[in-house]
């Protein structure tokens, strides 16, 4: 790991010593406690905002090992693969694109969509209390970009000396090492946590390309807590990151692959609709093979990761009320090879948040201020498969935004408490986007003491970047052109009713989304004049409407097994192929049983997809090797996983864990790879998983 690195986190360490910082949680939240204890898991905390929470133990039950894996398979969120060969993934909240989710750790925002492209499988879930999920435009009163919402982790304060080690191994060479330590003192804590992971590439259906990415990662991080230091009540840590990933030719031979750039190493015969010749694919115009001669490079995919990141935040008494300072800074660098291209980023973010809460008479009021700055930085060469040549395209997608805002927000409760209102409303000066006012309110209406309704309406705004990840083909153009002139924003409407009984519990929501200004790469333009290769960048002509609900049922059977049901259904209104780029099911249902009993903990569940519209998300201009069409609607498939965990002892326990029991791939159906009707490849026909079943044991320590 880049030591240098670490000298501008130490002077952020300094910074926020130096100030005097606040709030453990994000700031608007304002939970209401009841006092109530139920039999069955309420389905959302206590709070004004509908907030969706997976505990610490939630996670173990899962088997979660990063944070993709904890947010997947859940009603309203999954988790999406954009690329076949480097894996990208993104938070889908409400079915919206994933850059319109907002990752916080302790309420601060430090994550960009550069950082979020491969970062969030970098995220370690060492050391935390609870992931939040809040789900709507301005749900965050901070992270006026969350347009979907937005994913809090909470990290969690010891109270005693700990120690955690977790040694699991898996099928396809996976192997993941988490270790977490924790020393108490009078007034604070401090904690320390490791973790390596790291997985083969996986190729299911035997052309030699694969379809999941094979990575080694390392992740470590301190973590601090100080309960009155001049009166304040003071958290933070200090992450850094280290990540290969390399999707497309088998193994980890990065200066072989990357050298090999002639001749055909694949089998373009094997799989579903496999080409006649093993060494190319039928044109669908001609009918005529076009052979490959790339080599392995030119369909493989390599990126190195290095993220250094630090935050901190301290809250204190001031008056009857509190005051808060946070802050928050990220060095990311990637160094990636996209088929021949070359891109390389780098990255920086601070974030500055100073703000207080006090009662005005029976009004709590919340105002403040904060700056977010995020400068983009890159160099890159364009190659060129047909000459061989590179280009230059250096700083292609460079850019800075600085954005300071204030926030105002009023929270009050009538009737005796059975009405609770929470009206917001923030204001930034984007230095690109002029000024943009985001309002939201809130209300939380107490039908009973177990029954609950909450309304929500707000507005969101992101500043769109044009980093490539959104469409790699940018790499292999001169320059992007940039038609956008409005920031993209999101109104949100939603309602939830929900039930905490002794021994169920449910959630229903309603959730409408509609994006104006939708940011836009076409990658396929040319220059009018120069007849060269550009990127137009624009905006969607018309909105963009997704409209959803889902139902969540969690039943106590017997105080050692609970069962959980969902389902929930989305439709989808947008004017122009490619704005939502990726498909999505309107349909999915979830069922799952939980066991706790003495020694012994077991979890099950299953995930049912339905069918989607491939030709609505991605068009109909799409072939497999062979010449066929490719399909025009994916089939229905369950998804089932299972795990169990047996405590030896007070110390010791073992699990097993099957994911995708019944072995179900994408693969099997048809490839993830296709064609357009010149014969020219993608990798973004992805509607199924990407790996098949998956088995992992291991043992864990604890003092």
């Amino acid at each position: 790991m880049n030591t240098h690195a670490l000298r501008p986190l130490a002077a952020a360490l300094a910074l926020a010593f130096a100030l005097p910082a606040l709030a453990d949680k994000q700031l608007g939240d304002v939970t209401v406690s009841s006092g109530r204890s139920v039999g069955a898991k309420p389905v959302l905390r206590d709070e004004i905002v509908a907030t969706e929470s997976i505990g610490a133990r939630e996670l173990e039950k899962t088997g979660a090992t990063m944070l993709t894996e904890a947010l997947d398979k859940r009603p309203g969120i999954s988790v999406q693969t954009e690329c076949s060969i480097c894996n990208v993934r993104n938070v889908v909240l409400n079915n919206l694109p994933g850059r319109y989710t907002t990752l916080l750790i302790d309420g601060i925002p430090i994550f960009s969509s550069v950082s979020t492209a491969y970062g969030l499988d970098s995220v370690n879930l060492g050391g935390i209390e609870r992931i939040d999920i809040s789900r709507g435009a301005g749900s965050s009163l901070i992270a006026p970009e969350a347009l979907a919402g937005s994913v809090n982790i909470v990290t969690r304060r010891p109270l005693k000396d700990e120690f955690m080690a977790n040694q699991q191994f898996g099928s396809f060479g996976q192997w993941n090492t988490d270790l977490f330590g924790a020393k108490t003192f009078a007034g604070g804590a401090l904690t320390a946590n490791f973790s390596h992971n790291q997985h083969d590439t996986v190729d299911g259906d035997g052309n030699g390309v694969s379809e999941y990415t094979g990575f080694k990662r390392n992740m470590g991080g301190l973590g601090f807590f100080v309960d009155d230091i001049g009166g304040f009540k003071l958290r933070g840590r200090l992450d850094v990151v280290e990540e290969k990933r390399m999707g497309g030719a088998m193994g980890t031979d990065y200066s072989g692959v990357k050298a090999s750039m002639s001749g055909n190493p694949f089998d373009w015969s094997k799989g579903r609709n496999g080409s006649p010749d093993r060494n190319g694919w039928i044109d669908p115009s001609t009918g005529t093979v076009i052979p490959y001669t790339d080599g392995r490079g030119g369909m493989s995919e390599i990126i190195f990761t290095d993220r250094q990141q630090f935050i901190s935040s301290a809250t204190r008494k001031l008056g009857e009320g509190s005051l808060r300072f946070a802050v928050g800074y990220a060095k990311h660098k990637q160094d990636s090879f996209y088929e021949g291209s070359y891109y390389k980023a780098d990255q920086t973010q601070y974030y500055l948040e100073a703000s207080t809460q006090q009662p005005l008479g029976a009004t709590l009021v919340t105002a403040g201020t904060t700056y977010r700055y995020e400068d983009l930085s890159s160099v890159g060469s364009a190659y060129d498969n047909t000459t061989g040549v590179s280009t230059v395209n250096d700083g292609i997608d460079n850019y800075k935004y600085r954005t300071p805002g204030v926030f105002l927000q009023a929270y009050r409760a009538l009737l005796d408490g059975v009405v609770e209102l929470n009206g917001s409303v923030r204001y930034d000066q984007h230095n690109i986007f002029g000024g943009i006012t985001s309002p939201r309110l809130n209300v939380l209406w107490n039908h009973s003491h177990e029954l609950n309704s909450r309304f929500a309406i707000g507005r969101g705004f992101r500043a769109p970047t044009s980093f490539f990840e959104q469409d790699h083909g940018i790499l292999a153009t001169t320059r992007i052109v940039r038609n956008i002139k409005e920031a993209e924003t999101s109104d949100n409407l939603s309602y939830a009713l929900s039930y905490a009984g002794d021994r169920m519990a449910f959630v229903g929501s309603l959730n409408y989304n509609r994006i104006k200004n939708m940011a836009l790469l076409d990658s396929g333009a040319t220059d009018p004049v120069s007849g060269q290769p550009i990127t137009l960048f624009t905006s969607a002509h018309k909105p963009v409407t997704v409209v959803g609900g889902d139902l969540t049922v969690t039943y106590k059977l017997t105080p050692q097994l609970e069962t959980t049901a969902a389902v929930e259904h989305f439709k989808y209104r947008f004017s122009e192929m490619g704005t939502l780029a990726f498909a999505r099911p309107e349909t999915r249902a979830y069922l799952r049983l939980d066991y706790e009993a003495g020694p012994w903990t077991g979890m099950l569940r299953g995930t049912w997809t339905g069918p989607m519209d491939l030709d609505k998300f991605y068009g109909t201009d799409r072939y497999n090797f062979d010449g066929t069409r490719k399909l025009s609607k994916s089939p229905s498939y369950w998804v089932v996983d299972l795990r169990g965990e047996y405590r030896l002892n007070k110390q010791w326990s073992t699990f097993l864990g099957i994911d995708n029991v019944f072995d179900f791939k994408q693969s099997d159906k048809e490839s993830m790879l296709w064609v357009d009707g010149t014969g020219s490849f993608d990798v973004t026909n992805i509607w199924g998983p990407n790996r098949g079943r998956f088995i992992y044991g291991g043992v864990k320590f604890t003092l």
